[in-house]
């Protein structure tokens, strides 16, 4: 009994302290500002290509949870021939996924925060909530930039990046920007158009992170297949760090919930 009522007291509240330090280094790894702090935010270039091929290539400035800048090189399969595309200057591209990662983080700091300084817990129960609810907030923050969106390929077409571009992208060019794991990564689909006399097996292509050459789909009253498809990414170092402060902080959380149900076992199956 001393010794749960010292882990109430004591080390619950040590490993909460741990937790808000790591998450708060977490926070800062968005490189995004605090509220009220201002300033601007710090722009970092990164480098997207593959060893595979150099079929495509881009340099893209990435500004807290916005692509601020980006210029893409594509070499046509077709005829050799050479686009360049570039991000219009008053325009930028959020990427909703480390936005919602930092959301995330921010909503567990204020869970653990969220308390009187002198508060103490009286149930375990209460402490196992707590973790519940802070490890729904982190599993939810490390999801977000571990598994991107599915879209089909019409929304890929009709989405707000395909305007971003100067000069425009050709009709027969889709892109798409995601985060993946650590890696912030660009997808370019190069389509060819379906004449109405081939299409009569005609079956559009359902949602999907990247989809494979052979795909169709329907967009404008048009029928397109998607001839190549070309991936390209970069390491972006920070994600790595927000990523493993998220696994470090699920372990601790774990640790406390497994500790304190040892003694709740104990309580609820000790003789009377």
């Amino acid at each position: 009994e001393e010794e749960f009522k010292w882990l109430l007291q004591e080390e619950v509240h040590a490993v909460l302290r741990q937790l808000q330090d790591i998450l708060k280094e977490a926070s800062h790894r968005f490189a995004l500002p605090t509220s009220g702090s201002g300033g601007a935010f710090k722009q970092e270039n990164f480098v997207l290509s593959t060893s595979s091929t150099d079929q495509v290539k881009g340099v893209m400035t990435l500004q807290g949870d916005a692509l601020c800048q980006a210029d893409v090189n594509l070499k046509m399969p077709r005829n050799n021939q050479l686009l360049h595309f570039a991000f219009r200057e008053d325009k930028q591209w959020k990427l909703q996924q480390i936005q919602d990662a930092r959301n995330h983080v921010n909503q567990a700091i204020y869970l653990l925060m969220n308390r009187d300084v002198n508060y103490q817990f009286k149930t375990g129960l209460e402490v196992l909530k707590l973790m519940d609810a802070v490890m729904l907030q982190l599993s939810r923050a490390r999801n977000r930039l571990t598994t991107p969106a599915t879209l089909t390929l019409p929304e890929i077409a009709s989405s707000g990046l395909t305007k971003m571009f100067t000069p425009a992208l050709p009709p027969d060019i889709l892109v798409n920007f995601y985060i993946n794991l650590n890696k912030l990564c660009l997808t370019v689909y190069q389509l060819h158009v379906l004449q109405p006399s081939t299409t009569k097996n005609f079956k559009p292509a359902g949602g999907s992170v990247l989809h494979n050459p052979g795909a169709t789909f329907e967009f404008g009253s048009q029928r397109y297949e998607v001839s190549h498809v070309h991936k390209v990414e970069c390491v972006v170092p920070w994600l790595n760090d927000a990523l493993v402060f998220f696994t470090v902080s699920l372990q601790l959380c774990q640790q406390l919930k497994d500790k304190i149900s040892v003694f709740s076992s104990y309580w609820n199956y000790r003789p009377y």
